[in-house]
């Protein structure tokens, strides 16, 4: 399971992998943070709820809706929500985002000093697993 799509009327369609899972052996490490929104929710939750992945950083943004346009009769349209994105442990991604496993902020004093603390213990979360 990747994914739920709740639509309005609470019905839950799965959304499911298929293929073959060629790394799952190998530890991994998701970073996110306030500019991870909507795809990248989406691996992120399932790796997650699945303790597939650790995630390091800070929260997502919270982009877990699905959208449609509907065509007006003056040839405009409209585009309104139709369902919303369910972790595998169906959370809700919109409006909530994805908490990290391991919270680490990227400060602007990090950034100014081209230092990234959240690569850091990603490197060493992956280096404790070997």
């Amino acid at each position: 399971m990747v994914v739920y799509e709740k639509s309005s009327d609470g019905q839950l369609n799965e959304h499911k992998a298929n293929g073959r899972a060629r790394f799952k052996d190998f530890p991994t490490v998701v970073l996110i943070n306030g500019g991870s929104a909507s795809g990248s929710e989406i691996v992120a939750g399932a790796l997650k709820d699945h303790k597939l992945a650790s995630l390091v950083g800070e929260k997502s943004f919270g982009k877990g809706s699905v959208q449609s346009l509907f065509p007006l009769e003056d040839g405009s349209s409209i585009k309104l929500t139709v369902a919303l994105w369910l972790t595998p442990n169906q959370n809700q991604i919109d409006g909530q985002g994805i908490e990290p496993d391991v919270k680490v902020e990227l400060t602007d004093e990090d950034f100014n000093a081209n230092k990234d603390p959240q690569l850091d213990k990603a490197i060493e979360i992956l280096s404790a697993n070997k």
